[in-house]
């Protein structure tokens, strides 16, 4: 359905704006005609041409996407300044486009509301293009999950996602279109030297025969030109996507951060216990050994009395952290915790380690960002607790290492965001409560 490129009122005062003004001072050659219509002159006349052509487009996605949603309050950020930031940052629209899409007849090939995601996204607009980025953690996040539901229940018509897919698959093309078949490489310091950030003044006989080698690592592999989604290949699509998000994640909003949030910890899986292990050591550093769930006499194949042999006992203590604990229900960290069950927004999905790699980045800057809300910071908390326990449990080393980094990180932070008493509010034993003389000492001669 094609809208009209504005309002009738903003394009009739706009015309007459710049209609009075070019009568004012008709030799002015920034807003002459031959400017406004792209030919020639002063490159002033070519900035408001592309700045109105911007707001048009902008006002022509908004309207279309009113008349789609059924809601005529989504058609007054038309007549903003700026139409597509006040559509990225409308919590209206958001709130609107997030139902539509979580509807469970969203996705398919006719789906008009990824249709426009789709063509909002081809836009030349940058901020047209931000709207469309904002929604790739909700849309993968259902995407991922209802595939892994569909793929599980035996169904003799499984459902379509090519809407999914074909906004998620423009992504990819843009990112393999940006990287040229090029693959991301890394720069790794050369760890013979002294220091990795100072390289010696002075060479010594070993380095001038051997002169270090820079080290170069393989981020991400060239990327492969897709037409369709396969299976073998709905991890690296989606992995791509993300990180295409990653890159502009300064200008997403709160709301965007906070589903992506959600959906990672959902895509875990994991409720268990363990996953807030690192939280009972600051609580109580004993817990651990003392707790009758973990403690050595409920472990049949771990009873060492440290009496007889202390070195071959501590060697057991710490073996028996790295052990997959127990939940209350027999089941291996996968029972319910002591209260009511976490409600997740997805399902259980396959973490690869090329999915987990923009999804720790993302939650890294969730977590550590300064401008970020708490609410952030909270929701990207849990998620990476999630993920290491999830990575605990499939025996994944770099996903082991990277979320405890980022647990560790968390734990930091928070510690050094904590309110610290003054010195008023407690008195100090050692400060005096008068000046002292000074001491004077006789010197005989």
């Amino acid at each position: 359905m094609q809208v009209a490129a504005g309002s009738p009122s903003s394009s009739t005062t706009t015309t007459t704006t710049i209609a009075s003004i070019a009568a004012a001072d008709p030799d002015d050659d920034c807003i002459s005609g031959s400017n406004l219509g792209g030919s020639g002159g002063a490159p002033g006349g070519t900035a408001i041409q592309s700045w109105w052509e911007s707001i048009s487009k902008a006002r022509s996605r908004i309207l279309s996407l009113a008349s789609l949603l059924s809601s005529p309050d989504l058609a007054l950020l038309a007549d903003s300044d700026g139409p597509a930031r006040s559509l990225l940052d409308s919590p209206a629209a958001s709130a609107a486009i997030s139902a539509a899409l979580s509807a469970p007849s969203s996705g398919t090939g006719d789906d008009p509301l990824c249709h426009w995601l789709y063509d909002t996204f081809q836009s030349s607009d940058p901020d047209l293009r931000l709207v469309a980025f904002s929604f790739l953690p909700l849309l993968s996040g259902l995407y991922l999950s209802r595939v892994v539901v569909s793929s599980t229940t035996a169904a003799i018509n499984p459902p379509s996602f090519a809407g999914f897919e074909a906004v998620l698959l423009a992504v990819y093309a843009a990112e393999v279109k940006a990287r040229g078949g090029k693959p991301v490489l890394v720069s790794v310091p050369d760890l013979s030297l002294p220091s990795l950030y100072h390289y010696p003044r002075q060479p010594t006989a070993s380095s001038a025969r051997t002169p270090p080698r820079p080290s170069v690592g393989v981020l991400s592999p060239p990327l492969e030109p897709q037409i369709a989604v396969k299976s073998t290949k709905r991890a690296c699509v989606v992995a791509v996507a993300l990180d295409s998000y990653y890159k502009n994640i300064s200008s997403m909003p709160s709301r965007s951060k906070i589903d992506l949030c959600e959906f990672v910890a959902a895509w875990a899986g994991q409720d268990c216990p363990c996953r807030h292990e690192f939280d009972d050591e600051d609580a109580n550093p004993s817990a651990l050994s003392s707790s009758p769930a973990v403690s050595a006499s409920s472990w049949p194949h771990i009873r060492i009395s440290s009496q007889e042999n202390r070195e071959i006992g501590g060697t057991a203590e710490e073996m028996q952290k790295l052990a997959i604990r127990e939940g209350p229900n027999d089941n291996h960290c996968n029972g319910k915790e002591e209260g009511s069950r976490v409600l997740r927004r997805g399902s259980r999905v396959p973490l690869p380690w090329e999915l987990l790699q923009p999804v720790l980045r993302i939650l890294g800057h969730c977590l550590l960002a300064p401008l970020n809300p708490q609410e952030v910071r909270d929701s990207a908390s849990m998620a990476v607790r999630c993920v290491y326990a999830r990575a605990s449990h499939d025996l994944m080393p770099q996903a082991i290492l990277a979320s405890h980094s980022l647990i560790k990180l968390d734990r930091s932070s928070r510690k050094v965001a904590k309110p610290k008493t003054t010195s008023a509010d407690a008195p100090t034993l050692n400060t005096p409560s008068k000046l002292k003389k000074p001491g004077v000492f006789l010197v005989s001669r």
